[in-house]
């Protein structure tokens, strides 16, 4: 049986955790660079960067409360959004969250230059090492640690303002608040947003809260409200009391605030305040950021061997040395504060998948998904948050976003060549969307049905045409326009070189035509449908088809199926440019015995079927008193909530058909091969058209297979340009059907 994790963090254990992880190099390091910003608007952009942090916070503790696991923000995006934005999120907050511990070190190191000359990069090193071995030894002595640590920092810092506030409104340097504009503001909101990135982490430790469904929510709001109300206090006393151009260029601005308010000795607690605000940072972030390799591992992410738990410590101890490991690394050989804006900018990205992650458990109907604390205002909170983020980073630079990408990109070569194999699993998101798609498709097939007054349907024959197959066009042709009241047109598109004159060509009647009209005048008796015929001479037929059916506005057009000359996967076909460019839907039509019609089968390409499949069936099948038998492929690796909504779907295509209507989800990795034994006992197959025109020239399309192979008379539907989905929907719905 694995090691469960101890629940031994109380309510103040979580409030300084969060509170600590918040108040450091936000507060100690960033004012100075953010007023070169936004100028003295830096203290409205702390209020409005805790404001827009709010919603990320709010949604975290409702998730936090339904799934208290190790791992946090990893945990919730990756039940909600799925493995692949799960480990995104995971990795790229590993890092972010090791580099912000390093960042706040190593911004920590000047403070205490103040008084000892002392080499910065050392230094750092040493407490960071000193830190690691702290959280290896257990999270109940880092949680006791932390308290201490915030204790005093507060009490400093508390200091500070209240020695402060009366003179600063006095001060002179608020003039020209607002002179650096919105953007200087935004810009400088996106900068001190990492201020409050520590405000969640909490939830990462979530398995080891005593009494999580109220510790967590009640410790990361009390915490987010108390530390935006002392940073906003604590920039305003700075701004106040500190010229401009000190200010703007010091790495230490917070002693040059102390100077002007206090006397030594309240210089010396701000220092010590300010190391003890950067190490707790520094504290958290290990604690914090190593259990998401932590949660990664236990769900195959990431290497087994993260998921140990010391025997004598209770701690997943290489997780925490591969993240101390991390940070030593990035001290000793990045240079951190030029990179700050980065784990800013993947903060806000992160945040963004949390709000979003709220949704789906919502609106994906997940069973398990019980949070004992619920956000208010849903969906709007969320929706303010992901907008509010996304607004930063439109002004925060292109540094930060291409850092972002490349944080992005890494993590998802981690997730596609290691992980993608060892998890069967989908998130919550990607059930939403399915239903979402699903319910479209229906309301596209739903629209076919009504829209349609009559079936005006077109049948395209040429002199080679024999009576039989022009009899069979003709049959399906007259039920598809029986069922709505429509007519069928058969016309004859007779070619001739482009030196011979259309005139002569046209009053010159061969014995073909001669027999095309006496045959077509008998088989109209056959069918109880208005049928019109007629013959066309042109220079180039497939462009006289297109032309003719956008003349007489029909909305299928029936040509018989042609081979493909040995040339077409250069120059492509006849048929297949008619396809490109008809205005109508397209009908090929394979036709091997159309005597005794039982079952139309209808198959799909692994995303929702065609209108114009179903239009078609349900057509062929009221006309001739036959079953629709529709054929969908999963493959085996499918997961219930996948296999639940498809079947939903299906039974709403069969309340949408006149005639009986049979399900059958075809479990399969080859649906191509499988739909040909899946068809056997099909009198009529409607399949689609599958691939595109480069992709299916060069190296042939599965649907042509089919049809080949299959024994029973088959149509092929090539929806118009114009009601088929552009490329990029039917990626997705290849993607979540």
């Amino acid at each position: 049986m694995p090691k469960e994790l101890e629940r031994d963090l109380g309510l103040p254990a979580v409030i300084a955790i969060s509170v600590g992880a918040m108040v450091g190099s936000g507060i100690f390091i960033l004012p100075g660079i953010a007023l070169k910003t936004a100028g003295p608007a830096v203290i409205l952009a702390y209020l409005v960067a805790g404001v827009l942090v709010l919603p990320a916070a709010l949604s975290k503790a409702e998730m936090a409360t339904a799934m208290p696991e190790a791992g946090g923000t990893y945990i919730y995006i990756e039940r909600g959004m799925g493995p692949l934005l799960g480990t995104i999120a995971g990795v790229g907050t590993w890092f972010s969250l090791a580099f912000k511990g390093a960042l706040a070190l190593i911004g920590g190191v000047p403070y205490l230059l103040y008084l000892f000359d002392l080499p910065v990069k050392p230094i750092a090193i040493g407490l960071a090492v000193l830190l690691v071995g702290v959280n290896l030894v257990g999270a109940k002595q880092t949680g006791r640690l932390q308290i201490g640590i915030v204790a005093v920092m507060l009490a400093a810092m508390v200091w500070f303002v209240v020695s402060g506030l009366p003179s600063a409104p006095e001060s002179t340097y608020y003039g020209g608040f607002f002179e650096k504009g919105a953007g200087g503001l935004l810009g400088a909101t996106g900068l001190v947003f990492v201020s409050y990135a520590g405000v969640t982490k909490v939830a990462s430790i979530a398995e080891e809260i005593e009494n999580p469904d109220r510790n967590i929510p009640l410790g990361i709001l009390v915490s987010l409200v108390f530390t935006t109300l002392l940073y906003v206090l604590i920039v305003v006393v700075m701004v106040g009391v500190t010229p401009p151009d000190v200010l703007s260029d010091s790495n230490v601005p917070m002693i040059n605030a102390a100077e002007a308010t206090l006397a030594f000795p309240g210089v010396i607690a701000v220092i010590l305040a300010a190391v003890l605000a950067l190490i707790s940072t520094a504290n958290a972030g290990i604690l914090s950021s190593s259990r998401y390799p932590f949660a990664m591992a236990r769900d195959k992410l990431a290497p087994p061997s993260l998921t140990e738990i010391h025997d004598d410590w209770g701690t997943p101890s290489k997780a925490i040395t591969l993240t101390g490991g991390v940070m030593l690394l990035l001290i000793a050989f990045v240079p951190i504060a030029e990179i700050a804006k980065l784990a800013s900018a993947f903060q806000i990205i992160v945040f963004a998948l949390v709000n979003g992650a709220v949704i789906a458990f919502r609106q994906g109907d997940v069973g398990e998904y019980d949070p004992s604390f619920e956000s208010p205002l849903y969906p709007w909170t969320q929706i303010a948050g992901i907008l509010g983020g996304f607004l930063l980073i439109g002004f925060m630079g292109t540094v930060p976003l291409v850092g972002a990408v490349v944080i992005t990109i890494g993590s998802m070569l981690w997730y596609y060549y290691y992980a993608r194999e060892n998890v069967d699993r989908e998130g919550a998101a990607t059930d939403v969307v399915r239903r979402a798609i699903g319910q479209q498709a229906i309301e596209r097939t739903k629209s076919t049905f009504e829209e349609i007054e009559g079936y005006e349907v077109l049948v395209a024959i040429n002199e080679d045409t024999s009576e039989d197959r022009e009899r069979s066009l003709l049959r399906i042709a007259a039920d598809v326009a029986r069922r709505n009241d429509g007519s069928v047109t058969v016309v004859q598109f007779d070619e001739v070189p482009d030196q011979a004159p259309l005139e002569q060509a046209s009053a010159n009647q061969s014995a073909a035509d001669e027999a095309f009209e006496r045959r077509t005048a008998d088989l109209t008796a056959e069918f109880e449908v208005p049928v019109h015929y007629g013959e066309i001479v042109s220079h180039d037929s497939k462009r006289a088809i297109v032309n003719f059916a956008e003349d007489e506005d029909a909305d299928f057009l029936l040509l018989e199926r042609e081979g493909a000359p040995q040339y077409a996967s250069i120059f492509g076909t006849r048929i297949e440019w008619i396809a490109r460019n008809a205005p109508c839907d397209v009908l090929f039509i394979e036709e091997r015995d159309l005597s005794d019609i039982h079952s139309i089968t209808v198959v799909t390409d692994r995303g929702p079927f065609d209108p114009q499949k179903i239009a078609v069936a349900n057509a062929l099948a009221s006309e001739t008193g036959s079953r629709i038998d529709l054929l969908y492929p999963v493959d085996g690796g499918a997961t219930e909530a996948q296999r639940e909504t498809i079947d939903e779907y299906l039974a709403e295509l069969e309340d949408l058909c006149s005639v009986p209507v049979y399900r059958s989800v075809v479990e399969t990795d080859d649906p191509t091969s499988d739909f040909v034994s899946a068809t056997d006992p099909a009198d009529v197959l409607i399949i689609g058209t599958d691939g595109g025109r480069i992709r299916g020239n060069l190296f042939g399309r599965p649907a042509d297979w089919i049809v080949d192979t299959v024994d029973c008379t088959a149509i092929q539907i090539k929806p118009a340009g114009s009601k088929r989905p552009g490329i990029l929907r039917r990626t997705v719905e290849r993607l979540v059907f």
